[in-house]
């Protein structure tokens, strides 16, 4: 350390003395962690499935750029050393199948992705076992009637701005999962909105609502809840046993070209895979979708 703080340290009071050397030490143990990443042994799973009718029959949005993000990943794959499966298909799910990943990205999914309660179970023993998840764009907008996974996510979907060009800020730039990430972002996407936020969630970077445009003020305000000039856009917590990490980021299918966001996005894995290449599945406990949480 510089002689300098370590000098300024030796005069600290004791208690400004440990939660400093504690923050140090976090610091330290997450870059350590960060760089123990072997790619190589590695294995992703990207899920990709949106629901494209309602029960009643009526056609629901799906994104465009599910393609290219599914694309992006594996293009990070091949340049690290990773293996990426792609799939819509729901039947992966199962408890003898999920264990050989180690982080699921869903990306874009929409509404209802799961078929069965089986598959939802499946879902969730992974994350309870100690498994990642690494959510992008609408993701928010998944399995809008289970509470659990919407706790799992840190909220879910309720509206967001026009698409166009606003600022999104990195609040936390120490972390590791926004390292190299502007500070100061601009780009265009969507700004979402969310409701039944969960109140575990660490959020890392920030939409500026200040730079939307104001044609959509009254909406803005109707969503922003209890924040004001800034609102969740980035955020990681751990879960039920498992470590998360959800970008509101990417509607744009440009985005998934663009180093500066494929960067975020692997930074994100990068975090996760961090935390989830030791999981034991004896930890998982639920038997049924909602079986009580256990904190």
């Amino acid at each position: 350390m510089h002689p300098l703080f370590m000098i300024q340290l030796y005069h600290m009071p004791i208690s400004a003395k440990k939660i400093l050397i504690v923050a140090i030490t976090c610091l330290f143990c997450l870059s350590t962690a960060m760089s123990q990443v072997n790619w190589k042994n590695i294995q992703v799973l990207v899920y990709t499935k949106s629901d494209s009718l309602s029960k009643d029959g009526k056609k629901l949005f799906v994104h465009d750029n599910i393609a290219a993000s599914a694309a992006a990943v594996q293009q990070l794959g091949k340049q690290h050393g990773f293996k990426v499966d792609v799939t819509n298909d729901p039947a992966v799910f199962t408890e003898a199948g999920l264990p050989k990943y180690t982080l699921l990205v869903f990306t874009s999914t929409n509404n209802d992705v799961f078929n069965t309660e089986e598959q939802r179970v499946a879902f969730r023993r992974y994350i309870e076992s100690g498994g990642g998840f690494v959510g992008l764009h609408s993701v928010m907008g998944t399995e809008r009637n289970w509470t659990w996974f919407k706790n799992m996510l840190g909220g879910t979907f309720v509206w967001h701005a026009n698409n166009q060009v606003f600022t999104v800020r990195n609040i936390k730039p120490n972390h590791p999962s926004v390292k190299g990430v502007p500070l100061v972002w601009e780009l265009k996407d969507e700004c979402y909105f969310a409701k039944e936020m969960y109140p575990g969630i660490e959020v890392v970077m920030a939409h500026d609502i200040r730079t939307l445009s104001k044609k959509q003020d009254s909406l803005i305000q109707k969503y922003t809840g209890p924040y004001n000039e800034l609102y969740p856009a980035v955020w990681y917590h751990h879960f039920d046993g498992g470590h998360i990490w959800v970008s509101q980021l990417g509607h744009d299918i440009a985005n998934y070209t663009n180093p500066v966001f494929v960067n975020h996005i692997f930074q994100g894995m990068t975090y996760i895979a961090s935390l989830t290449q030791k999981r034991d599945n004896k930890k998982a406990y639920a038997t049924q979708r909602d079986t009580p949480l256990q904190y």
